[in-house]
């Protein structure tokens, strides 16, 4: 039986002969005593790629995001996200088990928030009301289709957040596909935020593994709070390798990727039980199906024919593209999708 195409998450990817070998070759240490230098080097280099101070290897980007929120709350705070936020749908209620703070939910524009909604949903300075201290941004946004922000909004929005003495955080996992499908420059991102999660484990194809970028002050703060989550990690370099690895020949080949996924989209827009396609910006595709047909008997169909998607609603189905899927079998796909 042939390998199934895997389209749930790019997550699923294996590190490349090249990404095993740098694995291998790696000199460690013990990064809680601050004693590896691949953990040292990764940290670094992803800060000094973004323009940031310093850097926090973590084993995970919920870990990195919920770091974030303790370090730039307290107990009682509010955060401002948008409603389908990944630190809000998808990290086990870890803002209130972690940070003690509650959650001020935004209907934006497939994940994407304003600044002048944001100015909105401040709360007044009011002994009865939360304290909001945070604004949080997903880019791309995963439920939004890997949608993009422009940095023009998030300049907008970091202007009022200046001007409330709010933080802003980004959560970054696939920042990546965001600064190649924008052609950006990433040291703006260290301008624009207080503090960045980004993840080596989705887009670039690493095993596992996040860094979280500050000031020193911030990550001093973070190790700290990394400690007490428990995610100190002793000869953690062999994980940190795959990352530098990944920063040096990874990034560059992310516009395949989108390319892929443009692909895709087409072919299911043109299917008659499709009722939309969200926008393709990066490496996600998002389609929603006419009434009455089911997603989950759908990806059920497309999993028999060995294509694996995931429905992230009722009548919604999401496809990720990423390394492990060369253009062979994006052809194969199309046929697939043509047959069902």
């Amino acid at each position: 039986m042939n390998k199934p195409i895997d389209f749930r998450s790019d997550t699923v990817t294996r590190p490349t002969p090249g990404m095993l070998s740098a694995i291998h070759q790696a000199p460690v240490g013990d990064d809680v005593f601050g004693e590896d230098p691949s953990i040292n080097e990764l940290e670094s280099k992803t800060a000094a790629y973004f323009g940031f101070e310093s850097g926090l290897f973590c084993p995970s980007g919920t870990m990195t995001n919920q770091i974030a929120i303790k370090c730039h709350t307290q107990p009682g705070d509010e955060v401002i996200c948008d409603v389908n936020a990944h630190i809000y749908q998808y990290e086990g209620g870890g803002i209130a088990f972690n940070a003690g703070a509650s959650v001020k939910l935004i209907e934006g524009d497939r994940g994407r928030i304003t600044a002048e909604q944001i100015k909105a949903n401040i709360q007044p300075d009011d002994v009865h009301r939360a304290r909001t201290s945070l604004v949080a941004l997903e880019n791309t946004a995963n439920r939004g289709g890997g949608s993009c922000y422009d940095l023009k909004t998030v300049a907008e929005i970091r202007a009022v957040c200046d001007d409330h003495l709010l933080a802003l955080h980004l959560d970054g996992a696939r920042v990546w596909n965001a600064i190649v499908a924008q052609n950006e420059n990433p040291t703006h991102y260290s301008r624009l935020f207080h503090s960045a999660s980004v993840c080596f484990s989705k887009s670039l194809g690493c095993p596992v593994g996040s860094v979280l970028l500050g000031n020193q002050t911030f990550i001093k703060k973070a190790r700290r709070i990394r400690k007490v989550f428990g995610g100190g990690m002793r000869q953690a370099g062999y994980l940190a390798a795959a990352g530098i690895y990944a920063l040096d020949h990874h990034i560059s080949r992310l516009q395949e990727d989108h390319d892929h996924a443009q692909m895709l989209a087409e072919g299911f827009q043109a299917k008659s039980f499709v009722k939309f396609v969200l926008p393709v910006e990066t490496n996600i595709l998002i389609f929603e199906l006419n009434d009455g047909q089911s997603a989950p008997d759908l990806v059920a169909e497309m999993k028999k024919q060995g294509v694996l998607a995931y429905a992230i609603a009722p009548n919604r189905v999401r496809l990720v593209t990423h390394l492990d899927v060369a253009r062979p079998q994006i052809e194969a796909t199309l046929q697939v999708i043509k047959t069902i």
